[in-house]
């Protein structure tokens, strides 16, 4: 099988919550310790819903909340609330990349609970995003519309594979009054609709290389000749260390693999590198950085709900920082949640340095994707945008399609002041 082809999953969601055909639950608050243990027994969970990401997103309040079929446990769901300017009583209540819930049932049983609870709450609208697939197109198809003078846009091509699942979630949220908010271009205030991932079930190393573009083979191999050295770094009992950490320990050199000993752990120093490249990247494609204190928050939450959960990828060349990247992983799944790269010695590869790393450690501990996030759906040889959908398709494997956020207004009034409010903020 040539790697442009996707592997077939078991199933359309990235989570795996127990199949409850005529079960209409009822919703209510649970734990974070709850809710934790619900992620843990799922295959895979987006790591913006687990309870541990609420304390990430200081300036929402969150909560978790369950549904319940009689005593079971069978979904779960995090909350972010933002309240609506000079309107605090009322709040715009948020599920990124959620609920996790059988999405492949009745979602009127799962979400009308939902929407009585929040609106008792004060909640004006709900926002989600169901973590269900539309349509996969492979890395070949990608290339070749971007080859293609006449094709302006993913869409235009028919995809390798469509999902029955997500047309009809789309379907029964249009008909029951929800509004989709994702953008035409891919890219916006949520999170993106469009992605790249690469399926790692049931390969090796030697079977994703092959599915690499050439360049990408080229710059990995070019990357190791330069002696560039990515460290790995997770957090060391739940809390980032300050200064210089502790005379090199905080990380293991391991030359490409990325791979860290039991233990080690992200120093102050270690992330106050990243955060310096990352300010230099974004200067340089002119995108607004979050602040230090933000990582430092995701770092230590993040690591304290599980020290496998985040992890920090330095590549250097001769003592010098030439890129840096996140990854995130719940179950198995992983994502490249940031990165950032230095404008001097690029030819040395540092980047293809770091991905290559964080796919090895993915697939090592079990994965079933590495996702790279967000594309646009643009193929269109002017348009900038392309230059990051072709240097994630040179990994293989395929561009998706999820279907996107939805809004459902509670209280119609309130949520087109909140709407008018946001568009003039240029969302």
């Amino acid at each position: 099988m040539a790697y442009s082809e996707p592997v077939p999953t078991a199933d359309t969601t990235r989570s795996h919550p127990a199949r409850t055909a005529g079960v209409h639950p009822t919703v209510r608050p649970i734990s974070a310790a709850e809710h934790l243990a619900f992620v843990r027994a799922q295959r895979s969970v987006s790591f913006l819903q687990t309870p541990a990401w609420g304390r990430v997103k200081t300036e929402w309040r969150s909560e978790s909340l369950g549904w319940y079929d009689g005593p079971r446990l069978v979904g779960a769901g995090l909350v972010l609330h933002r309240p609506v300017p000079r309107l605090q009583r009322y709040t715009l209540a948020y599920l990124p990349e959620g609920p996790v819930i059988d999405w492949t049932g009745d979602i009127a049983a799962w979400l009308d609970p939902l929407a009585a609870y929040l609106k008792a709450r004060g909640a004006f609208a709900i926002r989600l995003g169901p973590p269900v697939r539309t349509d996969v197109w492979s890395a070949d198809q990608v290339k070749e519309g971007i080859a293609d003078t006449g094709t302006r846009r993913l869409t235009d091509i028919n995809a390798y594979r469509t999902d029955p699942v997500g047309a009809r979630v789309a379907g029964r949220l249009r008909d029951a009054g929800w509004l989709p908010q994702s953008p035409e271009d891919g890219f916006g205030v949520g999170h993106p609709q469009f992605k790249y991932e690469v399926p790692l079930a049931g390969r090796t190393e030697d079977d994703l290389l092959k599915g690499m573009n050439q360049l990408w083979r080229r710059n990995i191999r070019k990357a190791a000749k330069e002696g560039v050295e990515v460290t790995a770094g997770r957090v060391a009992g739940g809390q980032v260390t300050d200064g210089r950490g502790t005379g090199g320990q905080g990380t293991t050199r391991s030359g490409m693999t990325g791979r860290d000993a039991d233990g080690q752990g992200v120093s102050g120093e270690d992330l106050h590198a990243f955060h310096d490249l990352y300010v230099h990247t974004a200067e340089r494609d002119g995108f607004t950085p979050r602040p230090l204190r933000y990582f430092e928050t995701m770092f230590t939450v993040l690591g304290a709900e599980d020290p496998e959960r985040v992890r920090l990828y330095l590549a250097r060349h001769r003592g010098d920082l030439v890129a840096a990247t996140v990854m995130v992983r719940v179950g198995a799944h992983a994502v490249y949640a940031y990165g950032a790269s230095s404008t001097e010695k690029r030819e040395v590869r540092g980047s293809n340095a770091c991905q290559w790393a964080m796919i090895r450690d993915a697939l090592a501990a079990g994965c079933d994707v590495y996702d790279l996030r967000g594309i646009t759906p643009t193929l269109d040889a002017d348009d900038p945008h392309v230059g990051l959908v072709q240097f994630k398709v040179g990994t293989g494997g395929q561009a998706v399609r999820y279907v996107g956020e939805w809004d459902l207004p509670l209280r119609p009034l309130v949520y087109r002041t909140f709407d008018l409010y946001m568009k003039r903020r240029g969302r």
